[in-house]
């Protein structure tokens, strides 16, 4: 029996393959990747290597045995169709009759483009009849902190969110939560919405960063369409600076607040607050 984590040299999947670690001995955990040169560092310490790719269905054959506890990390290919990817995914555990698959979803009340390819997805993976853990993902923080560049050239947070506010979290929290997912017992046929502890406006986090900064760095919030010019303007192909864009409408409506307190539960603690989120950025 292995814990199978796709997307495994990926920002979310090498948080839970390094917290795996330190559960579990290596090599009950198999990491599912593209490029195995980018898995060199985890097959040093033991890690079992997988190559896989969701567009090629044939290399996902014999790759799960049965009992295995797999995560499947949603795909970031928005052109290539992720519930076709993903169903490769689901169609091998079936076949192989793993015990769990857990599968990194978006909140149940985010109605913005964003979702239709997750609740596709838990569509296939409910009808699959397979044990299954719907690991509901808020938004991160580092959606935010790991693009600071132009805000602190501008001096401006730029957003279509209005006064709305986000209950987002840490990566490594949300890996966290998949770790104890993985690892533990009685989590079969199961939902959880995931977010932070505490929700946020765009205006407290301009106030965070000036804080943190000694610099005068204000919320400026603009239109939806001209937040997507601005997108496209900084090279994101359209449609998905549009589908971006959406998630701030969502936003408005108070869309990415989760408030179920399951990421906190699941983990065992407090969610990693926004302002640790923005010092270590501002640090790095």
């Amino acid at each position: 029996m292995s814990i199978v984590v796709t997307g495994a040299t990926g920002h979310l999947g090498r948080h839970v393959v390094e917290q795996l670690l330190e559960k579990v001995p290596a090599e009950q955990i198999t990491a599912v990747v593209r490029d195995e040169a980018k898995g060199a560092d985890l097959a040093a310490r033991g890690v079992k290597l997988a190559v896989a790719d969701y567009n090629t269905p044939t290399s996902f054959d014999n790759l799960f045995t049965a009992g295995d506890k797999v995560l499947l990390i949603s795909g970031n290919e928005f052109d290539k169709g992720r519930v076709r990817q993903h169903t490769v995914v689901i169609d091998a555990a079936k076949a192989a009759g793993v015990a769990l698959l857990a599968y990194t979803s978006a909140p149940g009340t985010l109605t913005a483009a964003l979702a239709d390819d997750h609740r596709a997805t838990e569509e296939v993976l409910l009808a699959s009849g397979l044990p299954y853990s719907l690991l509901r993902n808020g938004w991160y923080h580092e959606n935010y902190t790991e693009n600071l560049a132009p805000v602190l050239e501008h001096g401006a947070v730029v957003q279509a969110a209005g006064d709305g506010r986000i209950s987002s979290a840490s990566r490594a929290d949300y890996a966290a939560a998949a770790v104890a997912v993985l690892t533990g017992e009685g989590h079969e046929n199961t939902t959880y919405e995931l977010g932070g502890d505490e929700a946020w406006s765009f205006a407290e986090y301009a106030a965070e960063l000036s804080r943190r900064t000694g610099r005068d760095i204000v919320y400026s919030p603009v239109t939806t369409e001209k937040l997507t010019g601005i997108l496209t303007g900084a090279g994101l192909p359209a449609p998905l600076a549009a589908v971006l864009a959406g998630v701030d409408t969502s936003i408005e409506k108070g869309e990415l607040v989760v408030s179920s307190g399951d990421l906190s539960r699941l983990t065992g603690r407090p969610t990693t607050p926004l302002a640790e989120a923005v010092a270590a950025a501002l640090k790095g």
